[in-house]
């Protein structure tokens, strides 16, 4: 018998989670690829809203929740083993993203026949159909769009992300109604990219490619090209370069000279053309960024800064300063019952506060940012300390900034949470098998993928932290109690600031 064991060791994962306290809570980290039928939680509308050469997209109504989203249909049958590929990088990239002008992915199912895809639903239609409806936007109505895309592409490039097939028909309005937000959209050609490095794939939409990708050799900024040439469309009905066919109109891309002719141009501002020139530079090494373009003088002139009075950003302040979660299992039912529940509605007013405190545009709130919004309301050294201590407890992916999910989550009306339908609504959510019951692996499946580097340890204390008569399982009257302690915890005993 030789010197060794005869008993097989059990190699260990050396990224797996042992400790709940260790164990990250975040809205991504909940959007899960769902086994099972997607009928079995959604009811799909008959008549498509959309289509493409590999699928459709339909309505879907929640079943528990009745809130209505998009559901992209994409067949396995008709999509080739490369667009599967790059619909998987689609989904990866929008579980990722977190930003109100982006579209928000809930998740995704997946049948023998086809993939599904479940966003927010966008009701107003594409940025395309207003500008064949209007012809030309005002000024103020075209910096006002842009900032908003430019607001998301920003972000994009910060996340370390380029779109690649920015065009007005990927560009949805929320809603159909005046001051609607935009949402861009169709991720299927984007990726994560590397500083320094080109990427080389020709990808793209003829009118508005920019010239640096015909030469398969670009960055990030062949986006912000994209952006100018919606600019210029906006202003004046027309794109930039144009031609009777794509290999006419990529020849005008590849040589042609941007023009100012034409009498729509004689009642356009200096600085409207100005700024186009700069994100139409040809050279990618002086053409402008998205953030430099986002802050352009132009722009700031039509769209003024979101600003709270001092009652506003006092109460807004209390909330971030007051949110206080102790146990994880709290953490996860309060994300995904604001992430995956709260209304657009119910978002607005707080979307309108993360804007006025995020003063670069780039849809995250750091420190820095926090640190001058608290310093209006006491000492700078004060306010550093308010800010290093609220990070503990928002910053949940602990990427050192405050993110917009999160920020919704710490200034989220409480008392909303607390009414019976939607704590009812959430605890039938969690519930799968319709038990009346939460299982510890229906707790595994509101992680989804996160599953298989967590410890089983950490599930049981998870569950025992909700489970307070020991059966092995959560009930409702449970899952309740938990909730109003972690809304209570809220109720803050701190002197609120004035």
């Amino acid at each position: 018998m030789g010197c060794g064991s005869s008993k097989l060791e059990e190699v260990e994962n050396p990224n797996k989670i042992k400790d709940v306290a260790h164990f990250q809570i975040s809205s991504s980290g909940m959007v899960t690829e769902k086994h099972g039928s997607i009928t079995n939680e959604y009811t799909l509308l008959k008549h498509p809203i959309g289509k493409g050469a590999f699928g459709e997209v339909r309505k879907g109504i929640h079943k528990v929740t009745n809130q209505i989203r998009a559901i992209k249909v994409i067949s396995k049958e008709k999509a080739n083993t490369l667009e599967v590929g790059r619909l998987r990088i689609e989904i990866e990239i929008l579980k990722r993203l977190d930003h109100p002008n982006i579209i928000k992915i809930y998740e995704f199912y997946q049948d023998n026949k086809n993939i599904y895809i479940v966003t927010e639903l966008c009701t107003g239609g594409e940025l395309f159909d207003k500008i064949q409806d209007q012809q030309v936007f005002s000024e103020r109505k075209a910096a006002e769009t842009m900032k908003q895309v430019l607001s998301a592409v920003n972000y994009l490039h910060k996340s370390k992300i380029v779109h690649r097939d920015l065009k007005p028909e990927n560009i949805l309005y929320e809603a159909n109604k005046p001051q609607a937000l935009l949402k861009i959209v169709d991720f299927g050609t984007s990726r994560v990219f590397e500083s320094g490095y080109k990427m080389n794939q020709k990808l793209g939409t003829p009118y508005y490619i920019a010239p640096e990708v015909l030469e398969r050799k670009y960055d990030e900024k062949c986006d912000v090209w994209s952006c100018g040439v919606i600019l210029y469309i906006l202003l004046c009905g027309l794109p930039p370069f144009n031609g009777e066919t794509n290999e006419e109109i990529l020849e005008n891309v590849r040589e042609g000279e941007l023009s100012f002719d034409g009498e729509q141009w004689n009642q356009i501002s200096y600085e409207a053309k100005l700024l186009i020139k700069k994100m139409l530079e040809r050279d990618p090494r002086k053409r402008i960024s998205a953030e430099q373009a986002q802050r352009d003088p132009w722009i700031s002139t039509y769209v003024k800064k979101t600003e709270m009075n001092m009652t506003q950003l006092t109460t807004v302040l209390n909330n971030l300063r007051n949110f206080r979660i102790e146990k994880k299992f709290q953490e996860a039912a309060l994300t995904f019952m604001v992430n995956q529940m709260a209304t657009s509605q119910e978002k607005q007013e707080l979307l309108q506060q993360f804007q006025a405190l995020d003063l670069n545009g780039d849809g995250r709130l750091s420190k820095e940012e926090l640190i001058i919004g608290y310093s209006k309301l006491m000492s700078y050294t004060d306010a550093e300390l308010e800010v290093d201590k609220l990070m503990k407890y928002i910053d949940q992916d602990k990427n050192g900034s405050i993110d917009y999910s999160e920020f919704i989550l710490a200034t989220f009306n409480k008392v909303k949470l607390l009414e019976d339908t939607r704590l009812e609504q959430a605890f039938r959510i969690f519930d799968k098998d319709g038990s009346g019951s939460i299982s510890i692996d229906e707790i595994k499946g509101i992680f989804g993928s996160k599953e298989a580097t967590v410890s089983d340890d950490v599930w049981k204390e998870l569950l025992a932290e909700v489970d307070s008569n020991g059966d092995g399982s959560i009930s409702f009257q449970e899952f309740k109690e938990i909730i109003l302690k972690a809304i209570n915890t809220n109720t803050s005993d701190q002197k609120p600031l004035k």
